[in-house]
């Protein structure tokens, strides 16, 4: 038992390690290294330190720009090898923390150029607008505005007395940003207040958000009576760093923005950034963030920090776009684009510097959705980041085949959003009346395939545990937790673990644990097909012919046999696809067999267990 015990919490461990290993890959690069001095330190000291570190390292401390002053942060530098020696040297008894200055960037999806459609003013003049609809020229063309059902919303809300502050690469007024309301701002590359855009994504995601509407030119935008505030933190190449992303967050909070949209990202967690965010939610401002281009399992940072809202991509089908990561971190979900369909605003061609309209698709498209209609919850009376946050997810179109939490809460719905939050601020009573509602404490939700196809896997369970009675009548044995466990593994895994999701912790090994053997294959590959390799007899074959000879873990060997013969034979009825084989009569054979197979295999198993009378 000792040994089973050890063996099973060592593949869990291996498990996670693994796993994390992906985590460790991915981390963020850096060039400079932050210092945060505690503030309760004397100028004199502060000051001795700094030369002290100057003449021992070779590097001038610096201000990363005027605001880091009040908050003692500098910048030096340097790589992981000082890093690590200046966490071990006698001045991290003067800082709060000693770390990176990770690189943030715009999510990219290879090469931009790509993924651009210019539209000239003018093309769509002579487009009529529908009723009810904004008389934008092109805005027949913002099929997410269309999705997000923001024609109805704005009977209730247009987002006035909001505002929006967008850390990303400066804002352009270009001619359909002219008649939308701005407010200071600050451009934190170049250490000036006035925070224009040299790259043409900062402007294009303002726009998403309040792009002028209604004004017979262009586009419209989801709130468009909120004020921007421009806060320039990524250089005309995109990337910036976690002090000026750090710094731009207490900005906005401090110059009272309502929402904040940061539509960038990277691999590294950073103590400075996490501080920062604490501050801005605690001061009544609601984050939102893009979770990334690289489709992980995972959003990046800042997605990922708590007080953050996490938003994946939608493609103009409804689906996860093929590029959006997703897993932990990832709230809600809204329309980012693909290539079957990009989000059309008004910015600057980086090129020329010229205005024109261009389709650019991304999680950085999908998160402004988001900001604008918490701008419209916001002006409806809902105040609080939190509530912000449950009306959002409460007024969602749910998705209830999420098992890799693709969408979060689900997808946004405006209307839905703006009518939840007119009824008032967010009760207990409101949240599980929503679960309710929405089928979360109907027993039938997980009954008829929803997260959990429950059914199934009971039928699995118990059908394992017969088979191995049946046996049991024709050659006794004693059942053992060596037996159990390997009918559990072949059968149906910890299979309500799928349906975990805790924050920051990769989602994977809960699916790992949740599967049954068969359904390893498809859970590395994240489908729902059998890999064939997996759900046929092979894997029961090869455990029994390695542990055969083994008094304990033959059992588990043989209960695993039972559990897959069980899980392939009702697999064959209820969900028979395979891959290459497709979802017909041809997988449902090769389930049926393999399962006959497995249970042949057990039955050969046993029958020479008492034979040979091996224990």
């Amino acid at each position: 038992m000792r040994k089973l015990i050890l063996t099973c919490l060592f593949v869990i461990g291996l498990v996670f390690a693994l796993f994390s290993f992906q985590g460790l890959a991915s981390q963020g690069e850096f060039e400079t290294i932050l210092l945060d001095f505690r503030e309760d330190i004397s100028p004199e000291v502060l000051e001795q330190n700094l030369q002290a570190i100057a003449k021992q390292y070779n590097v001038t401390p610096q201000l990363d720009n005027q605001f880091s002053a009040k908050d003692h942060v500098y910048i030096i530098k340097g790589d992981k090898q000082k890093l690590a020696a200046l966490k071990k040297s006698p001045f991290a008894q003067v800082t709060e923390y000693i770390e990176p200055n990770y690189i943030y960037k715009i999510p990219q999806l290879g090469e931009i150029a790509r993924e651009r459609e210019f539209f000239r003013p003018g093309e769509q003049r002579s487009l009529l607008p529908q009723a009810k609809e904004p008389n934008d020229p092109m805005y027949n063309k913002q099929w997410n505005l269309h999705n997000i059902g923001v024609t109805t919303a704005w009977e209730k809300t247009k987002g006035d007395g909001i505002t929006v502050a967008v850390i990303d690469t400066g804002v352009t007024r270009v001619r359909d940003l002219t008649e939308t309301k701005f407010v200071k701002g600050y451009d934190f590359v170049n250490d000036r207040e006035e925070a224009k855009d040299d790259h043409g994504h900062g402007t294009h995601v303002a726009g998403t958000i309040a792009q002028a509407t209604n004004n017979g030119y262009g586009v419209a935008g989801v709130a468009y009576q909120a004020k921007i505030m421009p806060l320039k933190v990524l250089s005309a190449f995109g990337g910036g760093t976690v002090a000026d992303i750090a710094e731009a967050i207490k900005f906005a909070a401090d110059n009272k923005a309502d929402i904040i949209n940061m539509s960038l990202g990277g691999g590294g967690e950073s103590k400075l950034m996490q501080e920062a965010i604490n501050y801005a939610h605690n001061k009544g401002v609601t984050i939102i963030a893009a979770a990334g281009n690289e489709n992980h399992n995972s959003a990046s940072y800042p997605a990922r920090y708590p007080h953050v809202i996490g938003v994946s991509a939608l493609a103009p089908d409804g689906e996860k776009a093929p590029y959006s990561n997703f897993g932990a971190g990832v709230d809600i979900s809204a329309p980012g684009g693909s290539d079957a369909g990009k989000v059309l605003q008004e910015t600057i061609d980086p090129e020329t510097g010229n205005a024109v309209f261009i389709g650019y698709q991304g999680t950085s498209m999908a998160a402004p959705h988001v900001a604008g209609v918490a701008a419209l919850i916001k002006a409806s009376g809902i105040k609080q980041p939190d509530e912000i946050l449950a009306v959002l997810q409460q007024s969602a179109r749910v998705i209830k085949d999420d098992g890799l939490n693709y969408y979060g809460a689900g997808q946004l719905n405006a209307d839905a959003a703006v009518t939840k939050a007119a009824q008032g601020i967010i009760s207990f009573q409101d949240f599980f009346r929503w679960l309710r509602d929405n089928g979360y404490l109907n027993p039938g939700f997980w009954i008829d395939g929803g997260a959990i196809a429950l059914v199934p896997k009971i039928l699995m369970v118990v059908g394992s545990y017969l088979l191995a009675w049946f046996l049991r009548v024709y050659f006794p044995f004693a059942w053992s937790w060596s037996l159990s466990w390997g009918l559990i593994a072949g059968s149906s895994g910890l299979f309500f673990l799928k349906g975990f999701y805790i924050f920051d912790l990769p989602q994977f090994p809960f699916r790992l644990l949740g599967s049954s053997i068969p359904e390893l294959g498809n859970t590395l590959q994240g489908t729902d097909a059998f890999n064939p390799l997996f759900a046929s007899v092979l894997i029961p074959l090869g455990l029994i012919a390695l542990l055969l000879g083994h008094p304990t873990w033959k059992w588990f060997a043989i209960g695993s046999s039972l559990g897959v013969a069980v899980c392939l034979g009702v697999s064959s009825v209820t969900d028979p696809a395979v891959w290459g084989l497709g979802s017909g009569m041809l997988s449902r054979v090769f389930l049926g067999i393999n399962a006959l197979l497995c249970f042949g295999l057990a039955h050969l198993a046993v029958s020479g267990n008492q034979k040979t009378g091996w224990n």
